[in-house]
């Protein structure tokens, strides 16, 4: 008959065992992810389309913004769904994409020749807006907002 003495790493074994089996759960559980339904206010005509993008503080003004959609536009108000948006902080930025070249067009001066607009309504002064402005939580099932296209240079 064997004793408890002679396997002293039968405890750890077990503890390690729980802890596989337990990641292995985590990883196979489905992550938390929300829809976040955004509402761009103050669409000029129904040319090209509507983009927007979720970002985090390190993506927010760049292009690798981890979350995108995109509607057809409309004169008038758009809603575009982002889907599995995991819950945290983000900003929304967006613009009227006019054109279709998934750039922000813009003059000689470095304005937006397209419209432009961020959550929260966000100001921008001298120049785009800070994140904490445009900061907004993203919550599960699903998160609304809304935001207004602004179009810098007279049409």
């Amino acid at each position: 008959m064997t004793t408890p003495r002679q396997f002293p790493n039968v405890r750890s074994i077990a503890v390690g065992g729980s802890l596989a089996a337990l990641a292995v759960l985590l990883v196979t559980a489905p992550a938390a992810a929300a829809d976040l339904a955004i509402t761009v206010a103050n669409v000029a005509n129904a040319q090209g389309k509507v983009l927007v993008a979720v970002c985090s503080a390190e993506t927010f003004l760049g292009p690798n913004c981890p979350y995108t959609g995109e509607e057809p536009a409309r004169p008038g108000s758009v809603t575009v769904v982002v889907h599995k948006v995991p819950p945290g902080t983000y900003a929304v930025q967006s613009f009227h994409d006019e054109n279709q070249n998934l750039e922000l067009d813009r003059n000689f001066l470095g304005l937006p020749k397209e419209g432009v607009g961020f959550s929260n309504d966000a100001p921008m002064r001298f120049g785009p807006p800070r994140y904490a402005d445009a900061a907004l939580v993203v919550t599960e099932p699903v998160t609304s907002t809304t935001l207004t296209l602004r179009y810098l240079i007279e049409r």
